[in-house]
């Protein structure tokens, strides 16, 4: 990606984050787009990881579930702010990922899919299970962020809504902007050749197993940045956020958009996290309604949505 194409790529992400406002008829659809950012910035991490390095992850609910749980129990009990706490989730998320990133990412097609699956399942049931800590199935109270106050003390009143829009929003221009930095670096470029062929990448001097890790860590800290979102902006969080459910949803959204575009991760973050939305109308068949425009993507645009658009569109200019 060219210089040229990452700053486009950027501005029309913030044009969008701008613009959508002004057509939300209520506050409602504040909620909704802030979700859209959230599930985008973990997507962005399996581009990175997928889209880039070529490997898979079906566990990545995982380290947002210690994200997400970092902001409930830090502040409880190391007495943290919640700020702090997020910096601590990922912190915790990057040093587990290398740890089990190690072993696991020697493993390569649909045993490297089961390895970390098996990780998710681990973490949602310690969360589940611990009771004493956790709260279990029942979930915990997450604290405040405390920042909207500092702005209103500052003279920018914002609803609840409008606070975590811009907020998410920010954070997934930043993680956008990294990703699409990384993509021209010396390691993005040693990770993309991963994807082409380990064997031919190693040959001209890659490190495999450091930029496979590289992308597993970096991918597991965007995760676990989400769930803390996640949890600071609903106030609550249960086990749920680091289910299985979770993770494929989160793989789901990266393929549907293009799993090697950041903007494409957007696109595909935002139509699968407004469809349940639409979908309501058909109550019990909304997941078989899902899983018919998966597999309708999957057959005729299999590059994702918005790679398949554009190149339709590229082809119909030339």
């Amino acid at each position: 990606m060219t210089g040229r194409n990452k700053w486009i790529s950027l501005g029309v992400l913030a044009l969008l984050i701008a613009l959508l406002p002004l057509f939300f008829p209520s506050g409602y659809y504040y909620r909704v787009g802030a979700l859209i950012f959230v599930n985008a910035l973990s997507v962005v991490g399996l581009v990175i990881l997928i889209g880039y390095a070529g490997q898979i992850s079906l566990g990545h609910a995982g380290f947002a579930g210690i994200g997400a749980y970092a902001c409930a129990l830090a502040p409880e009990h190391l007495g943290l702010h919640p700020a702090l706490a997020v910096v601590l989730g990922a912190v915790v998320s990057g040093v587990m990922a290398a740890l089990i990133g190690k072993p696991i990412l020697r493993l390569k097609g649909y045993y490297l899919g089961v390895a970390t699956l098996g990780f998710g399942i681990l973490v949602s049931m310690v969360l589940t299970n611990e009771r004493a800590l956790t709260g279990g199935p029942d979930g915990m109270n997450v604290a405040d962020l405390g920042l909207r106050d500092v702005l209103r003390d500052m003279g920018w009143k914002l609803s609840g809504g409008e606070f975590w829009y811009m907020l998410c929003g920010v954070v997934l221009l930043v993680g956008a902007w990294l990703a699409l930095n990384l993509f021209d670096s010396p390691s993005g470029r040693a990770m993309r050749a991963l994807h082409g062929s380990e064997v031919a990448a190693a040959t001209v001097g890659v490190d495999v197993p450091r930029q496979k890790l590289r992308a597993f860590v970096i991918s597991a800290v965007y995760a676990s940045v989400a769930g803390s979102l996640l949890a600071l902006q609903n106030g609550f969080i249960t086990p749920d956020v680091a289910g299985f459910m979770h993770s494929v949803e989160m793989v789901t959204m990266a393929v549907l958009g293009g799993v090697g575009s950041v903007l494409g991760a957007t696109f595909g973050a935002a139509i699968l996290t407004l469809l349940p939305q639409v979908l309501t109308v058909f109550a019990e068949y909304e997941q078989l309604v899902l899983g018919l425009v998966m597999v309708l993507v999957m057959i005729f645009l299999p590059q994702g949505l918005l790679p398949s658009i554009a190149r339709r569109l590229k082809g119909r200019d030339e």
